[in-house]
């Protein structure tokens, strides 16, 4: 007895916890089992290894910032046709992201642009990468505040260090250019150096508008496609989907009665 717990002990000391606490489960079914001494200390590390990997993976998570947890496996491709899956399945092996390459997911809202950015950052998550999450008026919202106090450099940081950088929902907001400028030095430094994974309801054609400055918007759209996949996103929204399946229906304006009105 003296022994198991010197041995748990030890466990502790060298930061083996989860080791430590299934050591008394182990011994029992190394017992029952008849295993060899290395089967035993095999399994007891290799728990102890998936231990660490789960909670690394759990904090990683948190510090990503997502807004929820949607993986790949549940996104409906049914409902969306004109998504090509075998091109999702291939961004899913996460090549795009040894590459240093960008995905672009353009499309009218609700049509799962953020469901396939959170999914494929999961699929990151799972792999040991980091990532970092932000819609487009919370990363300008955040940058122009760090400006203002004198610790831009610093916050930058958390978006160029990454391996993927989330930006969601560009285009509901027109940049000014301060925000512009801001949005064009994290694209820049990021070039060839670190995955952007964008969402946007806009067209790049509308982006000069978008940045209230033509040529920034140009500058910028030159280094986010030159290694990047674009997805373009035609079909229904997920909301009205949602709203058939719970027996709402969906009627055009022209068709009330003006009685009604």
């Amino acid at each position: 007895m003296l022994e198991l717990e010197h041995t748990r002990e030890l466990l502790i000391e060298m930061g083996l916890v989860s080791a430590a606490a299934l050591l008394d489960a182990r011994l029992e079914a190394a017992a029952k089992g008849e295993l060899t001494y290395l089967s035993f200390l095999s399994g007891l590390l290799d728990a102890e290894r998936q231990e660490r990997r789960r909670r690394s993976e759990e904090v990683r998570i948190k510090l990503s910032r997502l807004p929820h947890r949607k993986t790949l496996e549940e996104f409906d491709f049914t409902f969306q046709p004109s998504i090509d899956a075998r091109q999702v399945k291939e961004l899913s092996t996460l090549a795009f992201a040894a590459r240093k390459e960008n995905v672009i997911l353009l499309g009218p809202p609700g049509v799962g642009k953020t469901h396939l950015a959170v999914g494929l950052s999961m699929q990151a998550l799972r792999a040991g990468l980091t990532v970092y999450y932000a819609t487009l008026p919370q990363l300008i919202a955040d940058l122009k505040k760090a400006e203002q106090t004198g610790k831009l450099e610093r916050r930058m940081k958390a978006y160029l260090r990454t391996n993927i950088l989330v930006v969601d929902e560009v285009g509901y907001m027109q940049l000014d250019r301060q925000a512009a400028e801001l949005l064009f030095r994290i694209v820049c430094t990021r070039y060839e150096t670190g995955s952007i994974i964008l969402t946007s309801n806009k067209f790049f054609t509308n982006w000069g508008e978008l940045m209230s400055d033509a040529v920034i918007a140009t500058a910028m759209l030159d280094r986010l496609l030159h290694h990047a996949h674009v997805i373009n996103i035609r079909g229904e929204t997920y909301r009205l989907k949602d709203r058939a399946k719970a027996g709402f229906v969906t009627v055009p304006p022209a068709a009330i009665h003006p009685a009604v009105l």
